[in-house]
């Protein structure tokens, strides 16, 4: 018997497929505005793989959007690119925002999913917040300023005696102040074990934590291909730098746990969560939780300090003006007889402006940790889709010329009244290079610290200047960066200058004072 055919019944299918088509349509016009892209793969080509914060500002202002959409191989992605989106999404709705995204080549290929800066938002993220938290808040990092003077002071005389190695003196810096806080280890001179293990898992997590960097991060299906086909050199790559992640977080903690049972450890952050979990129930769980917070104190405080640092060694040797007015600010408040110190902050803003115009002129983090949405959102009428990685872009926000005039530009007085204090109205605004939202740094401030004290003590000891050839011509620096999720200015050439006959002695007198 032939099948009837029911006109009605046929135009109600065809009109329910209507629907839906234009409903779907209606759905993908209301996303955010975003480049093109192709089927199934989507965006992926069209990201690049360096600086992908200055392709996500360009398509920010090519779609007059502050947030934009991409595709990237089905998982939907948002680029946040000014501060009110940030602010409003990140801080005002952190209850949607404060997820991580899942981050395969970080954390499961390269073994990262220690560090509670990673993990996605739960207990898991909150107790580990909570211990970081106890050690670092604004009135406990005061208690390590002796440690961060010592430092500073430790770098002065390095510069002195051994200036072309700059950079090396800055990782020497960074890491013996958080190896001491964290572990209560004292580094060695030269070629210390830790600080070496430490350099090469923080370049690990630098590259491999770099939203857009990895096809992995799309496509986590791609973690489980054999190591040895041809186009998994990702693979390989992790492997090996897991070696190195694996290494920051058990070398110095079972130092420490040596050290405790031979009755040597010195007071530190660890010695202190240790000694609490030994009286606990679930003590193999604590020293999981310790160990791994310990190691995620040493990450943070090495990086941001040697990035900035060394952004600020390039500004004073592109900006020569800048750094003589912050040296008669100096001379004029400290005077040449003295080193500083932190009770100094408030009698020498335009310093302050310095320290708050390189975190802003050259980020630390361009782009922040990515950030996952975990329900359906609507910003500016846009629909922002649950799941969707959703990533601060720092650079994009600290070079917007509406707040930031000639944003490329070193401009220290932008931060200061025409009397020289400090602009109220700008107080935070330097803090997009620190995250957003309930992820933003917890380090912050220790950082903070050390950065400032390590500009204070240079500006005092030392005229920065370009190097010259042997023919007499100045050697340019490239001011150029390294692309990462951490970046570094690319290895340039600079004098450091002892601004007196007496420098070394108030550098040796100094050091002394601090032991």
């Amino acid at each position: 018997m032939a099948a009837t055919f029911d006109p009605w019944l046929a135009a109600l299918l065809a009109a329910l497929v209507l629907v839906v088509v234009v409903s779907l349509n209606k759905r993908r016009r209301s996303l955010p505005p975003g480049p093109k892209g192709l089927p199934i793969f989507g965006n992926v080509f069209d990201v690049p793989k360096e600086f992908e914060w200055l392709a996500y500002d360009r398509w920010s202002r090519e779609c007059h959007s502050d947030v934009i959409y991409l595709n990237l191989a089905g998982t939907p992605a948002i680029v946040v690119n000014s501060a009110q989106a940030a602010h409003e999404l990140f801080e005002k709705r952190s209850s949607l925002y404060s997820d991580r995204a899942r981050m395969p080549m970080l954390n499961e290929l390269v073994g990262c999913d220690w560090h509670f800066v990673f993990m996605g938002y739960g207990e898991d993220w909150r107790e580990r917040r909570r211990v970081f938290h106890q050690y670092f808040h604004p009135n406990a990092t005061k208690n390590y300023r002796p440690r961060e003077l010592k430092v500073a002071r430790e770098l002065l005389r390095r510069l002195l005696e051994s200036p072309d190695d700059f950079m090396v003196h800055l990782r020497h810096m960074a890491g013996s102040l958080i190896l001491g806080v964290a572990y209560g280890i004292d580094v060695q001179p030269n070629n210390d074990p830790y600080i070496a293990t430490a350099e090469t898992a923080l370049h690990a997590m630098s590259m491999a934590g770099n939203a857009g960097a990895y096809l992995v991060d799309y496509i986590p299906i791609l973690k489980h291909i054999p190591s040895w086909l041809p186009g998994a050199t990702f693979k390989r790559q992790a492997a090996e730098w897991k070696k190195a992640t694996d290494a920051m977080v058990e070398r110095p903690f079972k130092a420490v746990r040596t050290a405790m049972a031979e009755g040597k450890a010195t007071p530190s952050m660890i010695l202190s969560l240790l000694s609490e979990a030994d009286d606990s129930e679930d003590k193999q769980r604590k020293e999981t939780v310790i160990s791994g917070v310990a190691a995620a104190a040493y990450t943070g405080g090495s990086d941001t300090t040697v990035s900035a640092l060394g952004s600020f060694f390039l500004a004073m040797v592109l900006y020569p003006e800048i750094q003589r007015k912050a040296q008669a600010e100096v001379d004029r408040v400290i005077g040449r007889d003295r080193l500083p110190d932190f009770s100094d902050e408030p009698s020498i803003p335009y310093v302050t402006a310095l320290v708050k115009e390189v975190l802003r002129w050259r980020p630390v983090t361009p782009l922040a940790v990515p950030h996952r949405l975990t329900a359906d959102d609507v910003y500016n009428g846009y629909h922002l889709p649950a799941g969707s990685i959703v990533v601060g872009n720092s650079w994009a926000m600290l070079h917007d010329e509406k707040t930031f005039y000639e944003p490329e530009e070193f401009i220290p007085e932008r931060w200061l009244n025409e009397d020289g204090s400090l602009r109220e109205e700008m107080r935070d605004a330097e803090l997009a290079a620190f995250g957003f939202g309930r992820r933003i740094c917890p380090g912050r401030h220790l950082a903070a610290g050390s950065i400032w004290i390590g500009i204070a003590s240079v500006l005092t000891c030392f005229d920065l200047a370009k190097p010259v050839d042997k023919d007499g011509k100045v050697i340019e620096p490239s001011g150029e960066y390294i692309s990462g999720l951490v970046t570094y200015p690319r290895p340039f050439q600079c004098v450091f200058k002892p601004r007196s006959d007496s420098t070394a002695k108030l550098i040796y007198a100094g050091l002394q004072g601090c032991e």
